[in-house]
């Protein structure tokens, strides 16, 4: 029972939703004004781009055998998906989220992919370190910073992420597909950029 428990939180909180409760978040929080239809269309895209589209490349490269499971447990397995996730949120940055519609979830999105390139380029190095914190603790610290731009009250948002990073940090632990040096270094590459970028929007 715990092990189908902690199997199950790194499912749920897999790095994939993470860019789109990040999206939603700010939806839900924000007091600027934006169209509904416009809110629907950027959700829509989101979730084509960071999750469908991921999920179906991700079945061509096992097909044809350059991953072996959705998780990337190994450097050599990061490679291809990292690389092509980069390419995706850069697509999102000049498409779905310029600088010039909703500032703070492009700089959200270039947050994203300063971690992913970072991560990449750990990969390469044969250095690794946990998606699941970076995705995690890149939300978090969004999270945190549309809390102070907004004035807005997220205590029970941070209470809340820092229980379900506690819990992805357990299940990975658990499942043996991470050190805590790995996870440490997953949440600085996934918390740093989004602090660093908070200064151009704030």
């Amino acid at each position: 029972m715990k092990n189908f428990i902690l199997k199950s939180i790194s499912f749920v909180f897999h790095p994939l939703i993470m860019p789109l409760l990040g999206v939603l978040f700010y939806f839900s929080k924000t007091r600027r004004y934006i169209p509904e239809p416009v809110k629907d269309a950027k959700i829509f895209s989101i979730i084509i781009l960071t999750i469908i589209l991921p999920i179906l490349l991700f079945f061509l490269l096992k097909t044809i055998n350059k991953v072996n499971s959705i998780y990337l447990k190994s450097t050599k397995e990061r490679l291809i998906p990292l690389f092509i996730n980069c390419i995706i949120i850069v697509l999102i940055l000049i498409r779905v989220l310029p600088p010039s519609e909703i500032i703070e979830l492009f700089y959200f999105f270039l947050g994203i992919f300063c971690s992913t390139l970072i991560c990449f380029f750990m990969a390469v190095l044969k250095i690794k370190a946990s998606i699941h914190m970076i995705a995690a603790a890149g939300f978090f610290m969004f999270a945190i910073n549309v809390g102070v731009y907004y004035h807005i009250n997220i205590n029970g948002t941070i209470a809340l992420m820092m229980v379900i990073l506690g819990a992805i940090a357990t299940s990975r632990l658990h499942l043996k597909a991470h050190t805590n040096q790995e996870l440490i270094l997953g949440l600085l590459i996934g918390f740093t950029p989004q602090l660093v970028l908070l200064n151009y929007w704030l």
